[in-house]
């Protein structure tokens, strides 16, 4: 294998079949210590939660895939904390797509003047462009094409997806007694043109409730795997 990327909280290698393994690390994002799924660098180290994260992914893709929705999933070796994946280009330098449902995080911080904390929001779609070093900023329908990075058409489909996806995962939580806040999401491009679901779906990149409290990343983890799941060994 051949490492192309180190990530925050995954690394990325080429296989020789054209195909590429994403090593799921134990690092979160946040800040001062804290998670947060929308922060922009790693803010702790939680031992474990690599292959945590790794065994909630499968069993999301497993779902996504019993659906009919196409990600770039292929397999995964959870002893090993890898995941083999299907080429797909990412759109311009990366883009991240959140579905929010109540209102916190980043959404309350800059709307705070017109929503209280934890009002619903009817699953609300917006676009970040992946930049460390400009906050990942916020980006419209508009400025996407503007900027050569996704066609209007194509943002409708991802935003389409988006909320399908995110609505499934949100039946998921439901039923194991949680709610879902918000999720982040990354799509690519396939070489035949299909926009697919990319990176992870995970404790990582959610914020989920239980009884009004926020789920830390290693309690969400062992929430999601508790009961029966569909998680190759």
């Amino acid at each position: 294998m051949k490492k192309l990327y180190t990530g925050k909280t995954k690394d990325v290698y080429a296989l020789d079949n054209g195909n590429y393994r994403l090593l799921f690390k134990d690092d979160v994002t946040g800040e001062n210590g804290v998670f947060d799924p929308g922060a922009n660098q790693v803010g702790l180290t939680i031992d474990g939660i690599g292959k945590g994260n790794l065994k909630v992914t499968v069993m999301f893709f497993e779902t996504l895939k019993k659906a009919g929705i196409e990600t770039h999933y292929i397999c995964a070796d959870i002893t090993g904390g890898t995941m083999d994946v299907k080429p797909a280009q990412a759109f311009g330098k990366g883009l991240e797509i959140i579905c929010r449902y109540r209102a916190v995080g980043s959404f309350l911080r800059r709307y705070g003047a017109y929503v209280n904390e934890g009002d619903r929001l009817d699953a609300y779609v917006e676009a970040t462009l992946k930049d460390d070093e400009r906050g990942d900023p916020l980006i419209t329908s508009e400025g996407l094409e503007a900027l050569g990075i996704m066609p209007a058409s194509l943002f409708a489909e991802t935003r389409e997806k988006t909320q399908r996806i995110a609505g499934l995962v949100r039946e998921v939580l439901k039923d194991k007694g949680l709610e879902l806040y918000d999720i982040k999401l990354e799509f690519g491009i396939t070489d035949d043109g299909k926009v697919i679901l990319m990176d992870e779906i995970s404790s990582g990149n959610m914020r989920v409730y239980k009884d009004g409290k926020v789920l830390d990343p290693l309690a969400l983890t062992a929430e999601l795997l508790s009961g029966p799941q569909m998680i190759p060994s």
